[in-house]
């Protein structure tokens, strides 16, 4: 250990700077703006100084934090006025005629949208289609269809489906949803591709299972949550509409012409 440490000693004492020569001499005329700057020290505010400033009177040269609020609302109204005017007249380009789907195009597609911002709700995609609207084989395909979507089949149409009350249910409707993907796309891919699955199945003449009865669990199930009685005496399967009241009952054109308006009682 002496050795090691008396010969780096020695080592040490050898190594010299090297000599100042006119190369490593800087002027004070030439050295940069920021190495000849003499830096001050901050002011630092006391207490007693903080409390002076807010003895300050007030010059009425500004407004109060809720007039700044005021004045960011109607720059925010004024924006909007100014897109109104001068950006929404060039959406006329993009203007297109409504064409009602007809039966080539029979599935709806439903998504939810929060104005661009960013949600996990906004991945899902929603597949509705009427069963009479799907390619099946014939009634055997019909009740196999149903036995295979399970719950995702009801009788009438889904509440958020934008399908029309008023519209005959015929064999029902197939929702299915997904939201397991991250892009929407591979949602609605999985979504159709499962329709397709459930149709190709539903034609397989292999085994029609026409012997196996048609759960109706989950639509009794989800009457009697509603709470509108339609679980009791059938309703179910028969509500009754407009379309059941008797035609003989109506008035006949003649009757109600001659009745005339209804006369006050004095």
């Amino acid at each position: 250990m002496r050795v090691v440490y008396h010969a780096l000693a020695s080592a040490s004492k050898q190594v010299r700077p090297p000599p100042a020569t006119s190369s490593h001499i800087r002027s004070f005329h030439a050295s940069s703006a920021m190495l000849a700057r003499r830096t001050k020290m901050e002011e630092k505010i006391t207490a007693s100084d903080a409390l002076e400033l807010l003895d300050d009177e007030f010059d009425d040269d500004d407004t109060a934090s809720s007039g700044h609020v005021m004045l960011r609302q109607h720059r925010q109204i004024l924006h909007y006025l100014r897109l109104i005017e001068h950006e929404m007249p060039k959406l006329v380009a993009f203007r297109k005629p409504f064409v009602p789907p007809d039966s080539s195009t029979p599935l709806i597609v439903r998504s939810l949208d929060y104005a661009g911002e960013e949600h996990p709700a906004t991945l899902k995609r929603v597949l509705v289609v009427a069963v009479d609207d799907l390619p099946l084989a014939g009634q055997h395909a019909v009740h196999k269809l149903k036995l295979l979507a399970g719950p995702r089949w009801t009788p009438n149409p889904p509440t958020d489906a934008g399908v029309s009350r008023d519209k005959e249910w015929g064999n029902g409707y197939v929702k299915i949803s997904c939201e397991d993907f991250p892009k929407p796309a591979m949602n609605l891919k999985w979504a159709s591709d499962a329709l397709d699955r459930l149709v190709a199945a539903a034609n397989d003449a292999s085994d029609t299972f026409s012997k196996l009865p048609l759960d109706l669990r989950h639509v009794y199930a989800k009457a009697r949550k509603a709470k509108k009685g339609e679980h009791l005496r059938g309703r179910v399967f028969h509500r009754p509409t407009i379309r059941d009241f008797p035609a003989e009952w109506l008035p006949s054109g003649r009757a109600v012409a001659s009745s005339g308006p209804p006369t006050s009682i004095a």
